[in-house]
């Protein structure tokens, strides 16, 4: 079993937050994602969408594209709409080979909302899961075909966030509609990521390593904070400088048999904490937690 490690641009810039990076060049991103020992990237506001250019730029790095989000809009829209808003990207990531599409729905959600607490977030009826998990395994089911499989991305802010929710979302989907496990945002949102992987194996095709600094979180809650002044605050980082235990997080992948990309993704402000030399970190982190679960990092 071997495992690939990926990392996200949103080290070194932020789009929903400019200030945080917003004149760092993508050119800066790849090669230094390439220096701290990644073979492949998310992609991000700042990747162009034209196959032949973004190729050409991942080939000059050495890089694969691993996956990248999209804003999902399907609880305030139709799957036809679905479908015509995420063509430029399909057909992208299809013609660079990415494993799968990062999708998570954004309708209604503060994410990007710094003024808005991220306990305002709003939430999805029990009621409601059948209808929409119908509506997104169509969708799923669409992109399987296309040959570029969905992995639900629970965030913080959205519709989807608790583990009960990505249980609830798991349990009126089909299996098109793929999990991914992003251990900070699980944490975040009170969950336990390790569990919820357990529960929902079959479905895992994509990991977020994304560690948490524990005291800034009893801040964010205490303070009842935004998604975004979270993020300021310095509530996430890499493996390695937090307080999740990536030696069990690879431990459990290794039990599922998980055989993916294990991404880094850990926004920070770039100024206070340098993005390769956190990059560099959460490499360390990963590399040393995969061998001690008997992975292979490929």
């Amino acid at each position: 079993m071997a495992v690939q490690l990926g990392i996200a641009p949103i080290a070194w810039s932020n789009d929903d937050l400019p200030q945080l990076g917003g004149d760092t060049p993508l050119e800066t991103c790849l090669r230094q994602s390439r220096l701290a020992g990644f073979t492949g990237v998310e992609s991000g506001g700042k990747f162009p969408m034209d196959a032949a250019v973004l190729g050409a730029q991942l080939a000059a790095h050495d890089l694969r594209l691993v996956s990248g989000w999209f804003s999902g809009q399907l609880l305030s829209g139709s799957v036809a709409r679905e479908r015509e808003r995420i063509e430029q990207q399909l057909a992208t990531f299809k013609a660079l080979g990415a494993p799968v599409l990062v999708y998570a729905e954004t309708t209604g959600s503060v994410q990007a909302q710094q003024g808005v607490p991220v306990s305002r977030r709003p939430a999805l009826a029990d009621s409601d899961f059948p209808d929409y998990g119908r509506e997104l395994t169509e969708l799923a089911d669409y992109l399987a075909e296309r040959g570029v499989p969905m992995t639900y991305h629970h965030h913080m802010g959205t519709v989807i966030e608790t583990e009960r929710e990505v249980d609830m979302l798991m349990a009126h989907t089909g299996p098109s509609v793929g999990l991914l496990v992003d251990t900070g945002h699980m944490v975040f949102a009170g969950g336990d990521p390790l569990a919820m992987a357990r529960r929902h194996a079959a479905r895992v095709n994509h990991v977020h390593c994304k560690d948490i600094r524990a005291d800034v979180l009893a801040r964010v809650r205490a303070e009842d904070l935004s998604f975004l002044d979270a993020v300021l605050a310095g509530v996430f980082t890499v493996p390695g400088d937090g307080s999740i235990d990536f030696r069990a997080v690879a431990r459990l992948l290794a039990e599922i048999g998980y055989a993916g990309w294990a991404v880094v993704e850990a926004e920070q402000d770039p100024a206070k904490a340098n993005p390769l030399t956190y990059a560099r970190i959460g490499y360390a982190e990963l590399t040393a937690a995969l061998a001690g679960a008997g992975i292979e990092v490929d």
